[in-house]
C-alpha cells in the first residue's frame, strides 16, 4: 500500500474540488497543517539563537524568573492540548486501518500539532526565563491561526452532519475550545504586561525572594512542569553524590514559608476569636488553623480526589485490554460504509476504547497523571504542615516568654511538658495535616471502589466488600491499642532515661560507693517493664501488618468463591483481574484510614494540651489581678515594652527612716532619685495561698552596694525575684525609679548558660567592647580557665560542648551581669561556688571597683559575712521577712545581738584568713578537672584521628569515585550485627516464612488466572456447538464440576497465605524485640562498668543519645522498616517475575528501566541521608533553645532580652523547616520518578502482552502485577534509605560495646576478706605509681607513706600535683601500674572492686543526691535500721529538718536534690558517709559550696563522730588541715614532705611553710 497524503483509493475523488475547495476533507486537513508549520519555522531559529547565547551562562540567573500572567493555566491547557493531540493521532491511525490505502491526512496534521504544541511550551518557557515578552507575539499568531483552521474543520463536519457520537467531531470541538482559551491567555498577557500595541510596557520586578540569592527552595517559583516533577531538585540531589549537602547549600526559606509569616497569620486568626463579651471562653485552635491554613488543604484535597478517580482507570483498562484481546483481529467491517463521510472513515466514540493499544497508552497516561496529582497533593499538605508547625512553635515560644515563674517552680508546667509541646504535640499536628486530606478522600475512594466492584461482579462483590468493612473496625481497634501501648512504652522509656541520666551524672559517686549494680538493676527493672510493653507493641504491630496483608486475601477468597456458586455467568479473566486490582486499591485506604483516625484523635489531644498551655497564667497580669492597683490599667499598659513582661513603674511616696535620710543626702548630693527600688507592705508567694515573703518594707538606694544576708532558705533569692516581678504579689507594691527597670543585669543563684561560646555567654547580645570585656574577665578571674579551653573563649559550652564545673559556670554568669552596661546589677549569691581567693578577687575587682566606679546600683545576696564592711546598706532576712535594714553602723547600735552573732562568724573567718595557707582552691581543682578532661579528650581524639586517617589511606584511590561509593554503600555489616543480635533462629524463620508467603501469593493469582481462563475456553467451545442441545447440557454438567474443582485448591492456597502472613509479621517484630533487648542490656552493662576515665573523655550527651534516640530507633523503628523493606522488595521481584513469565519479551525492556532505577535510588539515598542528617542536626538546637529559654526565663526577663531570643528561635525554626522541606521535596522527587518508571513497566508489559497475545488470564495476571509495582517501587528505595539512616544507631551502639570494662573480679575471693575489714584503718602506700590511661603520663610517681589507724591526715599541694588522684587510687578507680596500697594488711588491687569500694567512705566536693527518697540516698542497699539512719541525720544536724518533711525518711528528693539547698545536700553526703560505718573516711574538698555555719557543723562532726576513724582530707582550704596529725605534701606527682602540720611549719625551708607564706 503506497503512501500518499490524501490516499489513492480506487474509486476515490480525493483530489477533486468540484463541490468547492473547503468541501474536500483532505484539503481542510492540509489547511490545518499551516499554523503548525508556521510556528515551527518561526520558533526554531529563535530557540537556536537563544541556546547559542545561553550556552555561556548555563544556569539562568534566577533574578529573571518571572511568571507571565496565566502561567499555570497556560501549562494546564497545553498539557490538555497534547493529550487531545495524542487521542487525535490514535483516532487517525485506527481509522487509517479501515481504509484501502494509507491516508496520511488522517493523522499527519495531528502529529504536527503535537510537535507544535510541544515546541510552543518549550518556546514559552525560554521566553519567560529570559523575560522577553515581545517574542510571545509568534505564539499569539499561532493560536489565532490554529483556532481559525480548526473552526473551519468543525464547521465542515457539522455541515456533513457529523455529531457527538463520532470521535473526530468531539476531538475537533475540544481543540477549538483549547485554542480559543490559549488565545485568551495570550490576550491577557498583552493586557497586563502591555508589551505590544501599548506605548509604555509595564516594568516588572521578580519576586523579593528571588532577588535574594540565599533562597534556594524554588518550588514556588519554577514552572508547572518542574513543579510537578521536582526537576529543579536535580542539581541538588545529583550534586550530593560528589559532596555532602550542607546548610549553606539549602539556603533560606521563601518569605511566605517563614515561621514569622505563618505565626502572624495564625496569631491573627487566634486573636480574632477572643471575645470581649465572654473573656472566659478560650479561642479555638482548630478554627485558627482552618483560617490560616484552610486554602492549601482544600487545594491538596482537590488534587487528591483527582488522583483517586484516575486510580480507578487502572483496573478498568486491564479489564478492557483482557476483554478485547481476542476481538482485536475481527473488527466488524460491516458498518464501514455507513461511516464513510467526506471520503474517509469516521469512528464512533466508543470504538476507540476497544482498541487494546489505545487502552495501553491510556492506562499509561492515567497512571502518570494519577501519580503526579497524588505527589502534588502530598507536597501541598506537607508544606502546609511544616508552615503550621513553624507558626505553632513561634506561638508556644512567645507564650513561654510570658509564663509566670510560679507555674514553673510549683511544677504546674514542667520543662518536660514544655519540651513535649515543642517536640511531640506540634509534630502530631503537623502529621495530622499531612494525613488530613485522607479523612475525606478515603471514604469516597472506598465507596467508588465498592460501586465498581458491584458493576463487575454483582452481588458477590458486596460479600467481599463486606469482609473488608467488617475487618476494618478490627484494624482500628488494633491501631488504637498500638497508640496506647506506644504511650506506655514512652512513659517507661522516659522513666528509664531519667534513671540512666542520674546514674551517668553521679557515676563517680556510684562507683566510689559500689552502688553501680544497685542502680543498674533499677534501670534494668524499668527496662523490663518497657520491654513487656514493647512486646505488646510488637504483637499489635504484627497484627496490624497481618490484617493488612490478610484482608485482601480474605476478601478475594470470599468474593470469588461465592461468585462461583451463586452467579449464573462464569467469571472471566477480564472481570477477575479487574476486581483483583480493585481490591488492591481498596486495601490502602482501609489500612490508612485507621492510622488517619488515630492521628486525628492524637491531634485532638495535642490541641487540647496546646490550648491549656496557651491559657495558662502569664506573668504580666500579676499587678492588675490583685486589684491593689496604684494606677489604672491603661497607664500600666503604657509602660509595657512590646512583648515584654510586667514592667510597671509604680511611684509611691518613699517612706524612709528618719535618722537615715539626712546622711544619705549628704553622701550623694548629685543623685536626683536616691531610691532605685522600693517595696511597701509586700506579701509575695510562689503560687500557693501561703506567702513566701511577708511584710516586706525595703528600699534599695541608687548607686550603692546593698547586701541581703540571712541563713539558708530564709527567702533572700525570693526577695530579688519579687523585686523583678517574678513572684505573685498578694498585696503591697514594688516601685521602681523610672530609668532602672529596663536596665537590670541579673546573675541567678543557679548558674544558667547558653549553648554558645564563652564570649557569647558573657556579652549576651551586647556589642563587643574589647577593653570592657578584658576588665570583666580579669575581675572574674576567668582568664586561666579560658586559657585551658581548646579554642579559648570561642569554645562552645553547654549540652553540645564542654561541661564546665559549677564555679566556672557561676563566674561566667557573674561576668555576664558585670559586662552588661546597666544601671542596676542583681547578684544572687555569686560566691556560693567560689573559693575564698576568687571571692575576694571578685568582691574587690568586680563589685567594689568595676561596678561601684561606674556608680551602678548593686544588690548582692551572700553568705560571706566578712564582706558586710563594704556594704552601704544591709538587709537582714529571717524566715521570709525582713529582720533589719540599715547600715552596718545602724545595726551595730540598734541590734547588738545580731551584730555580735555576725561578729563571731566573721571572727572565725578572719582567723581562717590569717592562717589562710590556701594551697589549692576549688577553682584550681576545677581547672584541673577541665585540663584533665581536655588532655584526655585530645588524646582520645588523636587516637580517633589516627584511626580515621588509616581508614582513609586504605580507601584512597586518588579519585572522586571512592567517596561516592562509600557514601552510597549500604551498611551491610551493621544490618548483620543487628540481625545476629536478634538470634539466628528468628532470622532463619523470617527469611523462610517471607519467601514461602510470597510464593503462595503468586500461586493464588496464577491459579485464579488458570481457573478464569478455563471458564472462557469452555464457553467458546460451548458456543461452537450451541446448535446441538444435548451437547450443551452434558457440557454444562461437566463444566460445573470442572469449574468447582478449582475452588478447593483456591481456598487452600488462600488459607495458607493468610497463615503465612501471620507468621511473617510475628517473626519480624519479635526478631526486633530480641535484638533490642540484647543491644540495650549489653550497652548498659558496658557503660556502667566502664572505667571512670571513659566518662572523662566521652561527653555525657553522647552517652545519653545512645540510650535515648538510638535505643528508641532500635526498639521501635528498625523492625517496621525491615518488614516494609523486605515486603516491598519481594513484591516487586515477584511482580517482575510474573510479568517475565507471562511475556518473556518484557525482559528486554526491563534492562534500561532497571538501569534508570539503579541510578535514581543511588542518588536519592545519598541525598536523602544528608537531608535527614540536616533535619536531625537542625532540630536539636531548636529543642535546646526552647528548653534553654524555659530554664533561664528569669534571667532573660530580668535582662529584657525577649526580642533577641524570639529572633533566634525564628531563625532556628526556619533552618529546621528548610531541611525538612527539602527532605520532603526529595521524597517527592524520588516518588515521581519511580512512579513514572512503574508506569513505563505497565506500558511495556501491556504492549508486550498484546503483541504476543498469550492466554487472556495470564495477561490479566501480568498487568495486575505490573500495577502493584508502581505502588511499591518507591517504598523499596524509601525503606532502603530509612534503614540506612536507622542502622547508624546500631553502629553507634556497637561502637560503645567495644569499651573496656573495669576488672571487677580481683584476685582474692570475697570469702577470704574478713567481714569487718578494714577494722583499724591503717594505710600503707608502697612505691605507688598511678596513671589515668596507659596512653598518658603517670600522675603519681613512687609514693611511699604510712597512715596509722585513727589518724587525721591532710593532703595538699599545688594544682595538678596528684592529690585527688591519690584519693581515686584508694578506690582503685585509676590505673595503678606499679607499687601498691595496703589497707589493714590487704593489697587493695587484689580485692574485688565491689568489696573494696563498699568498705570505704568518701565525701565528694559536688554534693550529689538521687531522685527518690531520703532513705534511698542514705542507704540504697536497705541494710541499715531506721535508728541508724536517724542517728546519722542527727550527727549531720539534719534530723529536725527531715522530721518536719512529709514522710520523714521516705520524703521525696527531686532530681539532683534540687529541693534542698547546696549546704543541706553536703550535710546529707556527710550523713551518707556516716551510715556506712567504715573505719576510713576520705574527704575530697567537702566544704567548698557551703556557708560558714554549715561548714562549722561539718568540721565539728568530723572531729567528734569520726574521732576513732582514719580521716584523710584533701585540702583546698588550709584551715581544715592545720590541726592534722600528718600532712602529705605533693608536688607534680611526687610526695615531697610528710610530717605533722606543726613540725612542717617550723621548718622554714619546707614546701609546706613556703605555701603557707605565699598564701598569707
Amino acid at each position: 500500500m503506497g503512501l500518499s497524503f490524501c490516499g489513492n483509493d480506487k474509486d476515490s475523488n480525493a483530489y477533486s474540488v468540484d463541490n468547492g475547495v473547503l468541501d474536500n476533507g483532505c484539503f481542510v486537513d492540509a489547511l490545518n497543517l499551516v499554523p503548525h508549520v508556521f510556528l515551527l519555522f518561526i520558533t526554531f531559529p529563535i530557540l537556536f539563537i537563544g541556546w547559542g547565547s545561553q550556552s555561556s551562562k548555563v544556569q539562568i540567573h534566577h533574578n529573571t524568573w518571572l511568571h507571565f500572567p496565566g502561567h499555570n493555566l497556560r501549562w494546564i491547557l497545553t498539557f490538555t492540548l497534547l493529550f487531545v493531540h495524542v487521542c487525535e493521532i490514535a483516532e487517525g491511525i485506527v481509522s487509517n486501518t479501515q481504509m484501502e490505502s494509507n491516508h496520511l491526512h488522517l493523522f499527519m496534521p495531528a502529529l504536527m500539532g503535537f510537535i507544535a504544541a510541544t515546541t510552543s511550551v518549550v518556546y514559552y518557557h525560554n521566553i519567560e526565563t529570559a523575560n522577553f515578552p515581545k517574542l510571545l507575539l509568534a505564539l499569539f499568531i499561532y493560536w489565532i491561526l490554529a483556532f481559525i483552521t480548526k473552526m473551519i474543520k468543525l464547521w465542515k463536519f457539522a455541515e456533513a452532519s457529523l455529531g457527538v457520537q463520532h470521535l473526530r467531531f468531539c476531538i475537533t470541538a475540544l481543540l477549538v475550545i483549547l485554542y480559543g482559551l490559549l488565545m485568551a491567555v495570550e490576550i491577557n498577557v498583552i493586557r497586563v504586561r502591555k508589551y505590544v500595541f501599548f506605548a509604555n510596557p509595564q516594568r516588572v520586578k521578580p519576586p523579593e525572594d528571588l532577588q535574594d540569592l540565599g533562597v534556594r527552595f524554588l518550588q514556588p517559583f519554577v514552572n508547572l512542569l518542574s513543579k510537578a516533577t521536582y526537576w529543579w531538585m536535580n542539581p541538588l540531589i545529583i550534586g550530593a553524590h560528589k559532596r555532602p549537602i550542607e546548610l549553606k547549600k539549602i539556603g533560606k526559606l521563601p518569605i511566605a514559608m517563614r515561621a514569622l509569616t505563618n505565626y502572624l497569620s495564625l496569631k491573627d486568626a487566634y486573636e480574632e476569636q477572643k471575645n470581649t463579651d465572654d473573656p472566659e471562653k478560650s479561642p479555638s485552635i482548630w478554627r485558627s488553623m482552618y483560617r490560616a491554613f484552610g486554602r492549601p488543604i482544600l487545594l491538596s484535597s482537590t488534587f487528591r480526589f483527582t488522583a483517586d478517580l484516575l486510580g480507578f482507570a487502572g483496573p478498568l483498562c486491564i479489564s478492557g485490554i483482557v476483554e478485547h484481546l481476542k476481538s482485536t483481529t475481527e473488527i466488524d467491517k460491516s458498518n464501514k460504509t455507513g461511516n464513510m463521510i467526506l471520503g474517509v472513515y469516521h469512528m464512533y466514540s466508543t470504538e476507540l476504547l476497544q482498541n487494546t493499544y489505545v487502552l495501553a497508552v491510556l492506562l499509561f497516561l492515567a497512571l502518570v497523571l494519577q501519580r503526579t496529582f497524588l505527589q502534588a497533593s502530598y507536597y501541598v499538605t506537607i508544606e502546609t504542615g511544616i508552615n503550621l508547625r513553624g507558626a505553632l512553635l513561634a506561638m508556644i515560644y512567645n507564650k513561654i516568654l510570658r509564663l509566670s515563674t510560679s507555674n514553673m517552680s510549683m511544677g504546674e508546667m514542667t520543662l518536660g511538658q514544655i519540651n513535649n509541646l515543642v517536640a511531640i504535640e506540634t509534630n502530631q499536628l503537623m502529621w495530622f495535616l499531612f494525613l488530613c486530606p485522607n479523612l475525606w478522600a478515603m471514604p469516597v475512594q472506598i465507596i467508588m471502589g465498592v460501586i465498581l466492584l458491584y458493576y463487575l461482579l454483582g452481588n458477590s462483590a458486596i460479600i467481599g466488600a463486606g469482609v473488608i468493612l467488617l475487618l476494618a473496625p478490627v484494624q482500628y481497634l488494633i491501631a488504637t491499642k498500638l497508640a496506647d501501648t506506644q504511650k506506655s512504652t514512652l512513659d517507661y522509656s522516659t522513666d528509664r532515661l531519667k534513671k540512666t541520666t542520674e546514674i551517668l551524672k553521679g557515676i563517680k559517686l556510684l562507683k566510689l560507693y559500689a552502688w553501680d549494680n544497685i542502680f543498674c538493676d533499677s534501670v534494668e527493672e524499668t527496662r523490663e517493664k518497657e520491654l513487656t510493653s514493647l512486646k505488646t507493641f510488637a504483637l499489635y504491630t504484627s497484627m496490624s501488618i497481618f490484617m493488612n496483608a490478610a484482608i485482601p486475601i480474605a476478601a478475594v477468597l470470599a468474593t470469588f468463591v461465592t461468585h462461583a456458586y451463586i452467579e449464573e455467568d462464569r467469571l472471566g479473566p477480564a472481570k477477575a483481574f479487574a476486581s483483583l486490582a480493585l481490591f488492591h486499591i481498596l486495601v490502602t485506604p482501609l489500612f490508612l484510614l485507621s492510622t488517619v483516625v488515630r492521628f486525628a484523635v492524637k491531634a485532638l489531644v495535642s490541641v487540647q494540651k496546646l490550648s491549656e498551655f496557651l491559657q495558662s497564667d502569664e506573668i504580666g497580669d500579676d499587678s492588675w489581678r490583685n486589684g491593689e492597683m496604684s494606677m489604672p490599667l491603661e497607664t500600666g499598659k503604657k509602660y509595657k515594652y512590646p512583648g515584654d513582661t510586667k514592667a510597671i513603674n509604680r511611684k509611691g511616696r518613699f517612706r524612709m527612716d528618719n535618722y537615715e535620710q539626712p546622711m544619705r543626702r549628704q553622701l550623694r548630693p548629685t543623685e536626683t532619685e536616691d531610691v532605685a527600688v522600693q517595696v511597701d507592705d509586700g506579701y509575695f508567694t510562689w503560687g500557693s495561698s501561703l506567702s513566701t515573703l511577708s511584710d516586706i518594707n525595703i528600699r534599695i538606694p541608687t548607686g550603692q552596694l546593698t547586701m541581703i544576708v540571712g541563713q539558708v532558705g530564709c527567702g533572700k533569692s525570693s526577695l530579688l525575684l519579687a523585686m523583678l516581678g517574678e513572684m505573685q504579689n498578694i498585696s503591697g507594691k514594688v516601685s521602681w525609679s523610672n530609668k532602672n527597670r529596663y536596665s537590670v543585669a541579673y546573675a541567678a543563684q543557679k548558674s544558667w548558660l547558653l549553648n554558645a561560646t564563652v564570649e557569647d555567654n558573657i556579652t549576651f547580645g551586647s556589642p563587643f567592647n574589647k577593653q570592657r570585656y578584658k576588665a570583666v574577665i580579669d575581675a572574674c578571674s576567668l582568664q586561666p580557665d579560658i586559657d585551658l579551653l581548646p579554642f579559648g573563649d570561642q569554645t562552645e559550652i553547654g549540652e553540645r560542648g564542654i561541661n564546665l564545673s559549677g564555679g566556672q559556670r557561676q563566674r561566667i554568669c557573674v561576668a555576664r551581669a558585670l559586662y552588661q552596661n546597666t544601671n542596676m546589677v542583681f547578684l544572687d549569691d555569686p560566691f556560693s561556688a567560689l573559693d575564698i581567693h576568687l571571692s575576694d578577687h571578685l568582691m574587690q575587682e568586680g563589685i567594689l571597683t568595676f561596678l561601684q566606679d561606674n556608680k551602678r546600683t548593686v544588690v548582692l545576696v551572700t553568705h560571706k559575712l566578712q564582706y558586710l564592711i563594704h556594704a552601704d546598706w544591709i538587709i537582714a532576712m529571717k524566715d521570709g521577712s525582713v529582720l533589719r535594714e540599715g547600715t552596718l553602723k545602724d545595726i551595730q547600735t540598734h541590734d547588738v545581738e545580731l551584730y555580735e552573732h555576725w561578729k563571731t562568724l566573721m571572727n572565725r573567718h578572719d582567723q581562717e584568713l590569717e592562717k589562710e595557707t590556701e594551697l589549692e582552691s576549688q577553682t584550681t581543682l576545677e581547672r584541673k578537672t577541665l585540663r584533665r578532661a581536655f588532655y584526655s579528650r585530645e588524646a582520645k581524639n588523636q587516637i580517633d584521628d589516627e584511626d580515621e586517617e588509616e581508614e582513609v589511606e586504605e580507601d584512597e584511590d586518588d579519585n572522586m569515585s571512592t567517596t561516592t561509593s562509600r557514601r552510597s554503600k549500604i551498611p551491610w555489616r551493621d544490618c548483620w550485627r543487628y540481625l545476629s543480635s536478634g538470634g539466628f533462629l528468628m532470622v532463619f524463620l523470617m527469611v523462610f516464612s517471607k519467601l514461602a508467603k510470597h510464593s503462595v501469593m503468586v500461586a493464588i493469582d496464577y491459579w485464579l488466572a488458570k481457573w478464569t481462563s478455563s471458564n472462557q475456553r469452555n464457553e467458546s467451545f460451548a458456543n461452537l456447538f450451541a446448535n446441538s442441545t444435548n451437547y450443551t447440557e452434558n457440557n454444562d454438567g461437566r463444566q460445573n464440576t470442572e469449574h468447582h474443582s478449582y475452588v478447593p485448591v483456591f481456598i487452600i492456597l488462600c488459607g495458607a497465605a493468610i497463615a503465612l502472613c501471620l507468621i511473617t509479621s510475628l517473626t519480624v517484630e519479635f526478631l526486633g524485640v530480641a535484638a533490642a533487648t540484647n543491644l540495650h542490656h549489653n550497652l548498659l552493662n558496658k557503660i556502667i562498668h566502664a572505667p571512670i576515665r571513659f566518662f572523662d573523655i566521652t561527653p555525657l550527651g553522647q552517652i545519653l543519645n545512645r540510650f535515648s534516640a538510638d535505643t528508641n530507633i532500635i526498639d521501635q523503628h528498625i523492625p517496621s522498616t525491615l518488614e516494609s523493606l523486605t515486603r516491598s522488595t519481594l513484591l516487586c521481584l515477584s511482580a517482575i517475575g510474573v510479568i517475565a513469565f507471562v511475556t518473556p519479551t518484557f525482559l528486554i525492556a526491563l534492562v534500561p528501566l532497571a538501569v534508570a532505577f539503579y541510578f535514581i535510588q543511588k542518588y536519592f539515598r545519598v541525598a536523602s541521608r544528608d537531608l535527614q542528617d540536616l533535619d536531625d542536626s537542625t532540630q536539636l538546637p531548636l529543642l535546646c533553645h526552647f528548653s534553654e529559654t524555659a530554664e533561664g526565663l528569669t534571667t532573660i526577663r530580668a535582662f529584657r532580652h525577649e526580642a533577641r531570643f524570639k529572633q533566634r528561635m525564628l531563625e532556628l525554626t526556619d533552618t529546621n523547616n528548610t531541611a525538612y522541606l527539602f527532605l520532603s521535596a526529595a521524597n517527592r522527587w524520588l516518588e515521581v520518578r519511580t512512579d513514572y518508571l512503574g508506569a513505563m513497566i505497565v506500558l511495556t508489559a501491556a504492549v508486550a502482552a498484546i503483541r504476543s497475545s498469550p492466554q487472556s488470564g495470564l495477561v490479566g495476571l501480568g498487568l495486575t502485577y505490573a500495577l502493584t509495582v508502581t505502588n511499591y517501587l518507591n517504598w523499596v528505595v524509601r525503606n532502603l534509605a530509612d534503614l540506612e539512616v536507622q542502622m547508624a544507631a546500631v553502629k553507634k551502639v556497637n561502637s560503645f560495646l567495644s569499651t573496656e570494662s573495669e576488672n571487677y573480679e580481683g584476685s582474692i575471693d570475697v570469702s577470704q576478706v574478713p567481714e569487718d575489714w578494714p577494722q583499724h584503718g591503717e594505710i600503707k602506700i608502697q612505691d605507688l605509681c598511678v596513671r589515668y590511661d596507659p596512653m598518658l603520663k603517670p600522675v603519681l610517681k613512687h609514693v611511699n607513706a604510712h597512715i596509722n589507724p585513727g589518724q587525721k591526715v591532710g593532703i595538699c599541694g599545688r594544682t595538678g600535683s596528684g592529690k585527688s588522684s591519690l584519693s581515686l587510687a584508694f578506690f582503685n578507680m585509676v590505673d595503678v601500674f606499679e607499687g601498691k596500697i595496703v589497707i589493714d594488711g590487704i593489697d587493695i588491687c587484689k580485692l574485688p572492686l565491689h568489696t573494696l569500694r563498699s568498705r570505704l567512705s568518701i565525701i565528694l566536693q559536688d554534693p550529689m543526691l538521687f531522685s527518690g527518697s531520703i532513705r534511698l540516698n542514705l542507704d540504697p542497699e536497705h541494710t541499715c535500721t531506721d535508728d541508724r539512719l536517724w542517728e546519722a541525720l542527727e550527727i549531720a544536724q539534719l534530723k529536725n529538718m527531715v522530721k518536719a518533711l512529709p514522710g520523714g525518711l521516705d520524703a521525696v528528693v527531686t532530681e539532683g536534690g534540687e529541693n534542698f539547698s547546696v549546704g543541706q545536700r553536703q550535710l546529707f553526703c556527710l550523713a551518707r558517709a556516716f551510715v556506712r560505718k567504715s573505719s576510713i573516711l576520705i574527704m575530697d574538698e567537702a566544704t567548698a559550696s557551703i556557708d560558714m555555719a554549715t561548714e562549722n557543723i561539718l568540721q565539728k562532726v568530723v572531729m567528734t563522730a569520726f574521732a576513732d576513724r582514719t580521716v584523710v582530707t584533701i585540702a583546698h582550704l588550709v584551715s581544715s588541715i592545720l590541726e592534722a596529725e600528718q600532712v602529705l605534701v605533693f608536688s607534680s606527682g611526687n610526695l615531697v614532705e610528710c610530717d605533722s602540720a606543726a613540725n612542717l611549719l617550723k621548718q622554714e625551708d619546707s614546701v609546706f611553710h613556703l605555701l603557707v607564706q605565699t598564701h598569707k
